[in-house]
């Protein structure tokens, strides 16, 4: 049953399965939805961490394990990895939520891999982009309900990039955001709760590479990224037009990048994510950005600040 599926993994689960709820602090309330493991720390990490760090309630939501993505750090790629995957990345996930400082609750479906080929091969029996959308949706809507997030922030329409679990992500959280506040729908997923705002987090900024590549021609030194800004295919348009709020978070670059570097077997700790050196992206572009995609408040375009225009009772 989709009720059984969450387990947050800083509350001990009942007997029953079910969540022990806590007390909430001040401040406002912040759920991150994504598709796997390691997401949480490549997507937005540093402004959870800054958010948390303020007093605020931070939540992360992984909807699958992980469990089909490759081995991508070849010190990782080693026995005793490979055949308990599944266990090793729910270790990884607990250390990176340590790191950021955010709660952490898994909704329990099985990764969908990233099919290749052409044609690319049927997804597997069972996966998350396989399970009835009506299904994922209550699941979600009942974690919504329980921790009561006055923003959410999700994936776009093309989930960032085209795996078809980050796809069905962007599908299952527009849902549930319209389904959490309706007493018609769900009625056993929990008292209803109106989500406020919710953002698609945008992490690939082709201007943001731009300025760093000027920073190294001003310094005289080659640039570490420069193949990889030729390959970037200019014609899908660069993200930073849909762009509304720009969040400034440089002092908790240090914590993203500890919190990659726990996803162990993902990341490759001599990869792109670090080729950068953290004083020149805290210099030329110190903040993460997101889309607001759905408003139940009135707020002002352009925004620092996820939480603009809601009160701590969810109101304007």
């Amino acid at each position: 049953m989709a009720e059984a599926r969450a387990r947050d993994t800083d509350k001990p689960a009942t007997a029953t399965g079910e969540v022990e709820v806590n007390e909430y602090v001040s401040g406002f309330r912040l759920m991150a939805v994504h598709a796997h493991p390691d997401d949480e720390s490549s997507k937005g990490a540093a402004t959870t961490a800054r958010y948390a760090a303020e007093g605020n309630e931070v939540k992360v939501v992984t909807l699958t394990g992980g469990e089909r993505g490759d081995i991508l750090n070849p010190a990782m790629d080693v026995p005793g990895v490979r055949d308990r995957i599944h266990e090793v990345r729910i270790e990884e996930m607990a250390e990176a939520a340590r790191i950021l400082g955010v709660r952490h609750q898994w909704l329990g479906f099985v990764d969908s891999g990233l099919p290749e080929g052409d044609p690319k091969p049927p997804l597997p029996e069972g996966c998350f982009a396989l399970v009835p959308l009506e299904e994922s949706t209550e699941a979600l809507v009942r974690v919504i309900r329980e921790f009561r997030p006055h923003v959410m922030t999700t994936y776009d329409e093309n989930g960032g990039y085209p795996h078809p679990d980050h796809i069905r992500c962007h599908e299952v959280s527009m849902a549930a955001y319209e389904a959490a506040a309706d007493p018609e729908q769900f009625p056993d997923a929990g008292e209803p709760w109106k989500v406020q705002k919710v953002y698609y987090s945008h992490g690939f900024i082709r201007k943001r590479l731009l300025q760093f590549q000027e920073e190294y021609d001003r310094r005289g030194e080659e640039f570490p990224m420069a193949e990889w800004l030729k390959k970037w295919k200019t014609e899908q348009g660069d993200l930073m037009a849909r762009v509304t709020t720009q969040i400034t978070c440089g002092d908790y670059f240090p914590q993203r990048d500890d919190a990659l570097r726990a996803h162990a077997t993902q990341i490759d700790p001599n990869g792109s994510f670090f080729a950068v050196p953290l004083e020149i992206q805290q210099k030329i572009w110190p903040t993460e950005e997101f889309e607001l995609a759905k408003t139940r408040v009135t707020t002002s375009i352009p925004e620092s600040d996820l939480f603009a225009g809601i009160h701590e009772d969810g109101q304007q």
